[in-house]
């Protein structure tokens, strides 16, 4: 009975093809629409996110409890402690979804040429350590060796700028332990480090040893730990696990000793990426309302032109189900069609897009190929809303043309 439905509700589609076709083109282009912006926001959201967590946040950070509260004083007396820092590591090595970590010592000091001075804030890192954690840090050094040395300082490119310091000049730092006693020690500059989005930044990189030294550091005392993951789609999910799994301290009681956050508690470029995420959204809603609109207009005219039909059908025994049923499968066809069609266009589209090469800037890189993918997950869910508005578009006209009383309706002129 309902392959009869379907091939009855096809044929009506077929007698009125302009209308038919009208219809399903407004759908196309809805569709079509819809995923070229999901495809080419995507891109564009991917390298952002990719330029911040590869170029120096990380996926994940650790600190200690109440430290990313006052981070801006990067408050030595909230690093953690060594035994601290052991127990964190080896939690980290144990979990399989972590591909890297990397230990940091921040600390704000006074940079000086020996001609003038001014404030920089330093992180003291294992070099091999924070290129497997934030694998662009290196990638951003435009002048000297794309390392870093015991010895040696990555000083950003503003302040290098600013003091007229350039690759193989020596500078000193100097800075204020946690015990507030005074110390500094001559550097060399080992390279003029880019800011990973635009050219301000005050951020300079030195060895975690001159670090260590440079701070009068009996002990070790980490700051913060930055974390890659393995599956960047899993990263709520780890940082949930990492979180549970370090809560879980006997020594602690119900006090937290630490916090875990994504890259996005940590970086003001994460609103960016919201503000994309509301703009898809905006669009998937432009579609619901187009094929609403064109759905509800086909099918009342539909039900306006065939009422004498329908009062013969509901006349020699049809069901009102049925009648209902038949319009509902109408409306659900036009929906599966249009986003079948569009859906096919769409990834034509995407490899036409990937084929021409189009480039862009972002930050400080310049001619950026602009590399679009289709996401079938995403396809499906733009189908699916497609036929779900297409049969909730023909409901209030299937249910008329059901309660359409016979006589009338053969009498209707």
């Amino acid at each position: 009975m309902t392959a009869d439905l379907i091939r009855i509700a096809a044929k009506n589609l077929s007698r009125y093809q302009r209308r038919t076709w009208l219809t399903v083109s407004l759908i196309v282009i809805g569709v079509l629409s819809v995923t070229g912006f999901m495809a080419v926001s995507g891109s564009f959201k991917t390298l952002m996110i990719g330029q911040i967590t590869d170029s120096f946040v990380g996926h994940i950070q650790i600190h200690r409890k109440g430290y990313l509260a006052a981070i801006d004083t990067l408050p030595l007396t909230l690093n953690m402690p060594p035994q601290a820092v052991k127990k964190v590591e080896t939690i980290l090595e144990q979990n399989p979804d972590i591909e890297a970590y990397s230990l940091r010592v921040k600390f704000g000091g006074m940079f000086s040429n020996f001609i003038e001075s001014t404030n920089i804030r330093l992180n003291g890192v294992d070099p091999e350590k924070e290129a497997e954690t934030v694998p662009l840090l290196l990638a951003r050094v435009s002048e000297g060796e794309k390392t870093l040395s015991r010895g040696e300082i990555l000083v950003p490119e503003l302040l290098a700028r600013g003091m007229n310091v350039t690759v193989g000049d020596t500078v000193v730092v100097i800075a204020t332990n946690r015990d507030g006693s005074v110390n500094g020690k001559q550097l060399t500059v080992g390279g003029i480090l880019q800011s990973a989005t635009g050219p301000g930044g005050r951020d300079g990189y030195v060895h975690m040893h001159d670090a260590v030294e440079i701070l009068r550091m009996e002990e070790r005392e980490i700051s913060e730990i930055a974390v890659r993951v393995r599956n960047f789609d899993r990263l709520e999910a780890v940082r949930r696990d990492l979180e549970a799994t370090l809560s879980a301290d006997p020594n602690q009681g119900k006090k937290a000793a630490y916090e875990v956050h994504t890259w996005e508690n940590l970086s003001p470029f994460y609103h960016i990426a919201r503000m994309i995420d509301v703009m898809t959204v905006s669009v998937k809603l432009m579609l619901i309302a187009v094929v609403l609109i064109s759905i509800m207009n086909v099918m009342m005219m539909a039900v306006y032109e065939r009422v004498r039909e329908i009062g013969t059908i509901a006349a020699i025994g049809t069901l009102p189900r049925r009648i209902l049923s038949l319009f509902l499968i109408e409306g659900c066809l036009l929906g599966a069609g249009g986003a079948a069609i569009g859906s096919a266009l769409s990834i034509a589209l995407i490899h036409a897009i990937n084929l021409a090469g189009f480039t862009y800037d972002f930050g400080r890189q310049t001619g950026i190929v602009l590399t679009t993918t289709v996401n079938l997950r995403d396809l499906l869910v733009i189908s699916g809303i497609v036929v779900a508005v297409a049969v909730a578009a023909s409901l209030q006209p299937a249910i008329k043309a059901s309660r359409m009383n016979p006589i009338q309706a053969l009498g209707y002129v």
